[in-house]
């Protein structure tokens, strides 16, 4: 099967690094336009150059801190100024933060909400009248397996992500009747920047890709999973070929979750 996406435009937080970049890459490879939003123009630049040669595709670069209103406006601005409309959103922004519960302050709680929960918010609620309007429109909200299976010291990005993963049935059930289809990916242990600083903070004298090699051994599958991988189901949930799956919270894992 090949998935396409022709004609459409998406845009992608957190999209300069990782799993938003290697999105951003499979869907200018299957022919969409996307504008990738992430803090820093430098950061954003070099991965323009490397999504742009994957396909045909426009590729517009936004500097904005999604964690605050006027950032979110200003993503969905320029997004539409670059691209003329936003068919698909991906809400991707975020890292794992995480421990110990009582180490927890109403600091790293309110972050974490901003940047992962209320940006998320904010961004549907900018690009769902289009969509609407145009009888037309994807969103995908990118969390991890803790939302599902919450472990101990995993606050307050899993309290966080199981918020994200209501917003999308909310949403999913909403937007039905106008073929808005909002779905979530639940991220496992992907080969990602956060797994290179990991590396990077390790003693050891390992490779990476050594290091990698170990880490994975845990996993159900025996490695860890690759940010192409994720991709490729980002692609499929946001193209017509996914076009009757609706409110799913789909586990992208190896196995990893036991919740299904």
């Amino acid at each position: 099967m090949e998935i396409r996406m022709d004609g459409r435009s998406a845009l992608i937080t957190g999209g300069s690094l990782g799993l938003g970049k290697a999105m951003a890459t499979a869907f200018v490879g299957s022919g969409a336009n996307v504008a990738i939003v992430a803090r820093r123009p430098e950061v954003l630049d070099e991965a323009k150059a490397e999504i742009a040669a994957a396909g045909d595709g426009k590729v517009v670069t936004v500097a904005a801190d999604i964690s605050t209103v006027e950032g979110c406006q200003q993503a969905f601005d320029e997004a539409v100024a670059g691209l003329g409309q936003v068919d698909v959103l991906v809400n991707n922004a975020g890292s794992s933060q995480r421990g110990p519960f009582l180490e927890q302050t109403d600091e790293i709680w309110q972050a974490d909400l901003d940047i992962k929960l209320f940006a998320a918010i904010r961004l549907c609620r900018l690009v769902i009248p289009g969509m609407t309007e145009r009888q037309w429109g994807r969103i995908i909200n990118v969390l991890n397996v803790g939302a599902k299976a919450p472990p101990a010291t995993g606050a307050p990005t899993a309290v966080t992500r199981a918020a994200g993963m209501a917003l999308m049935k909310v949403l999913a059930n909403e937007g039905a009747a106008d073929n808005v289809l909002v779905n979530a990916m639940l991220v496992g242990k992907i080969r990602s920047d956060q797994w290179v600083r990991r590396h990077a903070a390790d003693p050891r004298d390992i490779t990476l890709e050594e290091w990698y090699a170990e880490a994975g051994q845990e996993q159900p599958m025996g490695r860890l999973g690759r940010a192409e991988e994720f991709a490729a189901m980002a692609c499929f949930l946001a193209s017509d070929a996914g076009s009757y799956i609706n409110g799913a919270a789909i586990n992208v894992d190896g196995g990893l979750c036991r919740v299904v």
